[in-house]
């Protein structure tokens, strides 16, 4: 049975106040807050295991890197993919495209050849690839959207051709939380002999995710997303692809020996991790994965989404309130009010205590796209309640006439 009663009291934070009001915290497409178990198990390590992995012999260092590779394990698992050789940990979804971006690019690109991204994508799938298109003069397209902003699938021929070498998309929009078909996308792609990197940084936390299922080449997610710390990610690539790469940055860890005249790269993943890794994260992802685990991704998904069918409806009764999207989405509700801007009414919102997010959430080709420069944007996660659903339908009905 689940009790987001139950649930809110692993998460502290969430009975706080701000100016003077109860916390409504719906800004979980940016970060989702952190359970007590993972704050433990991380407090824990450091306070009793602290040593770095994978260099020494004595018995610290022996258990943080079993808790490391073990995290590894954890990951690999969660997401359905064969070896934990193909799981490499990053900072974060940002830093796992960039490593794809540079990698594929300087490897497997020319000048001339393509990248095929879509019009809802994060600056993160963006820029790495406008990057790439100025070193060695690839071509960056984008797949368009409907105006109620879904993807136009039925495009999607038109833009593979014989330059194509890779397409990159998000699984979920982080501004409009529509779930696009990877899947079918991938299989496509594959038809034609292209790889595919999926963006699940907005995915992850709120479905199973099976990267064998869906077939995809490269997939990447953020901890702090789905409830772990920051400064973890993680990318997962099939390992033939990780084998073909090379390596993204240069230094201890990645290197099988060095020499004046030679450096050879350690086995795989290794030869991507670069440096001390955050070996501390690492175990607080995995006793994320472990929290959502155990509530069972299927309840999580169901809640969320009662969440946003109340949201909706209570916000579609506000006149001059205009929700974006398609009608089906996930744990998102982007929105306008006429004659309003965003900031100034998410400002009012935070006064009673109601956390949303303005701005074009780093996705500005897509919120121009739907003829905007920004919206306000509440998302949801496990912990969120029917009640906090009403306090920002309550809080808008408030504060919306105070800036007509």
């Amino acid at each position: 049975m689940y009790n987001v009663n139950d649930i809110r009291n692993d998460f502290p934070i969430l009975g706080r106040e701000v100016h003077g009001h109860p916390l409504v915290y719906l800004d979980n497409a940016a970060t989702t807050q952190k359970p007590l178990a993972v704050l433990d198990a991380m407090r824990k390590e450091y306070l009793n295991v602290n040593a770095n992995v994978h260099r020494g012999v004595h018995y610290l260092s022996v258990k943080a890197t079993e808790l490391h590779e073990a995290a590894r394990e954890r990951v690999r698992s969660f997401i359905g993919a064969h070896s934990a050789r193909e799981i490499v940990f990053t900072r974060g979804t940002t830093e796992a495209i960039n490593l794809v971006a540079a990698t594929f690019g300087s490897s497997q690109m020319k000048a001339g050849d393509e990248v095929l991204v879509t019009d809802m994508e994060h600056h993160s799938n963006i820029v790495p690839w406008q990057m790439q298109a100025l070193q060695r003069g690839i071509v960056v397209r984008h797949l368009p959207i409907t105006d109620d902003g879904v993807l136009r699938m039925d495009l999607l021929p038109q833009y593979i051709n014989e330059r194509t070498r890779i397409i990159s998309m998000t699984h979920v929009s982080n501004v409009l939380g529509t779930v696009n078909p990877v899947k079918e996308l991938t299989q496509l792609a594959h038809s034609h002999g292209i790889p595919v990197l999926v963006d699940a940084a907005q995915s992850a936390p709120h479905t199973a995710i099976d990267v064998s299922d869906i077939g995809c080449d490269f997939m990447a997610f953020s901890g702090h997303k789905m409830y772990g710390p920051t400064g973890i990610g993680v990318l997962y690539g099939r390992e033939e692809w990780l084998d073909r790469l090379p390596p993204y940055q240069g230094g201890g860890e990645m290197i099988g020996s060095v020499s004046w005249e030679k450096t050879t790269w350690n086995e795989l993943p290794y030869k991507f991790e670069a440096g001390t890794p955050d070996y501390v994260a690492s175990h607080g992802l995995a006793t994320a994965i472990d929290y959502v685990t155990a509530l069972g991704l299927d309840a999580i998904h169901s809640h969320e989404q009662q969440l946003r069918r109340h949201c909706v409806a209570l916000l579609k009764q506000i006149p001059g309130l205009r929700i974006l999207g398609p009608e089906e989405s996930d744990a998102v509700v982007s929105f306008v009010v006429d004659g309003i801007h965003p900031l100034d009414l998410g400002t009012l919102l935070d006064q009673l205590g109601v956390a949303v997010r303005t701005g074009h959430h780093c996705a500005q080709p897509l919120v121009e796209r739907l003829g905007l420069t920004s919206t306000l944007r509440a998302s949801f996660a496990l912990y969120n309640t029917m009640e906090e659903v009403e306090a920002l339908a309550t809080a808008l009905k408030r504060v919306i006439p105070m800036l007509q």
